[in-house]
């Protein structure tokens, strides 16, 4: 019985040796590339199949990889790996297409629940749906500050900086993001960003990021 296949793209070998052995340790089929181009040379299309890509490689970058690969027609289920700070990068790669991110340092369990997720969606043949009437329903119930800080956190913006912007404290920051977090239900700030790239793809009085 053929095992479900993981891609990974990185630069790095000790990562990639690490991403590879932990995907092994869980019954996935790993495969390492060390570059953008490397992968487009040797991808061989599987049953079911996701990859995970780092967003910051030298030569072709993982945004880059990823607009290569949709231009291709190649529908693979893509997770980004990003920097801290380079969650505006990711919130580009998500309106590319990939189907989430992850930011260093991540854990074991966040990296398996998002290459979970990419390879049901592969099984689905089909993207993640999100449920539009529910996602506008629970940004209904968001104040207007809340929705200001929301836009901010689609941005990927650090709250220091979301703080600067809208004149109030980083601790008043903290308090409306934990708000937001409880109100939409997410998961985490990648299901917080797939909702509002949703709503404001599917409904151009939402969250415009």
């Amino acid at each position: 019985m053929s095992r479900d296949t993981v891609f990974v793209v990185d630069d790095d070998e000790a990562v990639r040796e690490s991403l590879a052995a932990i995907l092994d340790a869980q019954g996935f089929s790993a495969v390492a590339f060390a570059s953008a181009e490397a992968f487009l040379l040797g991808y061989v299309p599987v049953p079911v199949g996701c990859a995970v890509i780092d967003l910051r490689m030298p030569g072709m970058d993982g945004l880059t990889l990823l607009e290569h690969m949709r231009a291709k027609g190649l529908q693979l289920p893509v997770v980004v790996v990003t920097g801290h700070g380079d969650v505006p990068l990711a919130v580009r790669a998500m309106k590319a297409g990939a189907l989430d991110f992850i930011e260093k340092p991540y854990s074991s369990t966040a990296l398996l629940d998002a290459v979970r997720r990419g390879l049901d969606t592969a099984r689905a043949g089909n993207p993640v749906r999100v449920d539009l009437s529910d996602v506008r329903a629970r940004l209904e119930s968001l104040t207007m500050r809340e929705r200001d800080v929301l836009r901010q956190l689609v941005i990927g913006n650090p709250n220091k900086i979301i703080a600067f912007h809208l004149q109030i404290s980083p601790r008043t920051v903290e308090i409306h993001r934990a708000n937001v977090m409880k109100k939409m239900a997410a998961e985490n700030l990648s299901h917080l960003v797939r909702m509002a790239l949703a709503v404001d793809t599917g409904d151009r009085g939402g969250v415009t990021v």
